[in-house]
C-alpha cells in the first residue's frame, strides 16, 4: 500500500531513498517552473559553461505554463504539461544536481536511466487538479526568460504541493508496473468442436 509522505525542498539524496512507486508526496518549500522553451535556454548555457539564471541543485522542476492568477491568488490555473517534451533536456539537468520533476505521462528510458544514475525522481502531478494544486501554492514570482510569458521559469513557494511518486530513485516505473498490474488477459476459449 502507498504511503503518505511530507518533504521539504532541497532534496538531499537521504529524502528519496524512502521513495517508491506510487507513495503519495506533498512537498513544501521552494520549487522552480519550466516548460521546453526554458529547458532548451538551460541546457544551452550547461552545453556552454555558462551559469544558470537558478541554482538547481537539490531543487524541483515542474512542467507547467500557469494561468494568470486570479485576485487573491499567487498563481492561476497550474496543470502540469505532457513530461516527454521534457525528456531531451532532462538528463543534462539531473547530470547538474536537479532532484525532482513533476509533470504528467510517461518518461523515456534514457530519463529513467539518469534518475537512477543520479538519485532523482519524477513525481506525476494529480491530473484534473490544477485548482488544487494552486492552492499550495502560496507564491510566485518570474526569477528567468519573462519574454517567454506563461513558459517564463517562476520560482514557486509551496506548501504540501500533492503529488504522486513516477519513477523512483531505483529505476521503478509506476506507468509500467501500474498498466502490468491491472492488465488482463482474454478468457482462453476452446475452438469449436466438429460435430459428428
Amino acid at each position: 500500500m502507498a504511503n503518505e509522505k511530507y518533504l521539504q525542498t532541497p532534496f538531499k539524496d537521504e529524502d528519496l531513498e524512502n521513495l517508491k512507486i506510487g507513495d503519495k508526496v506533498f512537498i513544501s518549500g521552494t520549487i522552480y517552473t519550466a516548460r521546453d522553451a526554458a529547458h532548451k535556454r538551460l541546457v544551452e548555457l550547461i552545453k556552454s559553461g555558462k551559469e544558470l539564471p537558478v541554482d538547481i541543485r537539490g531543487q524541483v522542476i515542474y512542467f507547467v505554463g500557469p494561468a494568470p492568477a486570479k485576485p487573491g491568488m499567487a498563481i492561476g490555473s497550474a496543470g502540469p504539461t505532457t513530461s516527454y517534451r521534457m525528456d531531451p533536456y532532462s538528463p543534462i539537468l539531473l547530470d547538474a544536481g536537479l532532484k525532482g520533476m513533476i509533470g504528467k505521462g510517461p518518461r523515456s528510458q534514457e530519463v529513467i536511466g539518469s534518475m537512477k544514475k543520479n538519485k532523482a525522481v519524477y513525481f506525476a502531478a494529480i491530473g484534473g487538479a490544477a485548482v488544487v494544486i494552486a492552492q499550495s501554492i502560496k507564491k510566485a514570482e518570474i526569477v528567468a526568460y519573462e519574454d517567454l510569458g506563461a513558459e517564463a521559469i517562476r520560482k514557486l513557494e509551496v506548501e504540501n504541493f500533492p503529488c504522486i511518486v513516477a519513477n523512483d530513485i531505483y529505476g521503478n516505473d509506476l506507468y509500467q508496473e501500474g498498466t502490468a498490474k491491472f492488465e488482463i488477459s482474454p478468457p482462453k476459449v476452446d475452438p469449436p468442436q466438429a460435430e459428428n
